[in-house]
């Protein structure tokens, strides 16, 4: 069994995408992709509109509109186009690449950050 899977140009698909393979996309996908651990490749001919979670990494060859959540790393190539917000650790956005959205390096499930107060203003001293 091939430890590797391709949507083919000609293919369309609607709904969820659930797996623990990699997962190369040359076609159209609309819906949530969830590849626990693995790679997603959206290349060139790709258009995809959905939510992307938990995959290890995600390379943008093409379209992707919505948001994605990777463990370890985002890159858009410098022929991709994204639009969304991208949560991961490492992102790479390539000259020529374009993207509309919010980038979030931080934890993947970090606690909200509370306000430090500021310090107390020090005193005047006179000379």
């Amino acid at each position: 069994m091939s430890d590797k899977i391709c949507i083919g140009s000609s293919m369309h698909i609607k709904g969820e995408l659930t797996g623990k393979e990699d997962l190369t996309i040359d076609g159209r996908v609309d819906g949530k992709i969830l590849l626990t651990g693995h790679q997603l490749t959206i290349e060139e001919n790709g258009h995809v509109t959905a939510e992307i979670h938990d995959a290890s990494t995600v390379i943008v060859r093409g379209t992707m509109i919505g948001n994605i959540i990777a463990d370890d790393k985002v890159e858009v190539a410098s022929q991709g186009s994204m639009q969304g917000d991208i949560r991961a650790p490492r992102v790479v956005l390539a000259d020529g690449s374009r993207f509309r959205g919010t980038i979030d390096t931080g934890a993947k499930s970090a606690a909200p950050r509370t306000a430090v107060p500021p310090a107390p203003p020090k005193a005047a001293v006179e000379v």
